[in-house]
């Protein structure tokens, strides 16, 4: 997959997919993606004189994004009730992002199959 196959595969086909499993390339790609566009938005809204264009944004990728980091944890076998952890100022950024940059479990797992072993 391509470097925009990522982003789109999130917003297009597993838009609001909590279940299953997504590898570390799929999560970090879409947060890459999402990143760059933001600010690329961020700024055609400044440009623009529409700042409100950023949170409209922010809005159509709330729940994609979500269901990503859900995903993301299932691969490393853990409920995605823990993306919750990150409420927890600071410590709880900095664990949930050691959570999410782990390596998925190789094979099946109580969330399905190993996503690297299907494509």
């Amino acid at each position: 997959m391509g470097f925009f196959d990522w982003y789109v595969s999130c917003i297009k086909d597993h838009y609001v997919d909590f279940e299953g499993r997504a590898r570390r390339q799929e999560y970090w790609m879409f947060t890459l993606v999402n990143i760059l566009a933001a600010i690329v938005v961020g700024v055609i809204g400044a440009i623009i004189h529409l700042r409100m264009l950023g949170s409209l944004y922010s809005l159509a990728v709330l729940l994609p994004g979500i269901a990503v980091t859900v995903r993301r944890l299932h691969d490393t076998d853990r409920s995605g009730w823990w993306i919750l952890i990150g409420l927890i100022p600071l410590i709880g950024t900095i664990w949930l992002l050691v959570l999410l940059v782990l390596e998925g479990t190789q094979g099946s797992n109580q969330y399905g199959p190993d996503p690297k072993q299907a494509g």
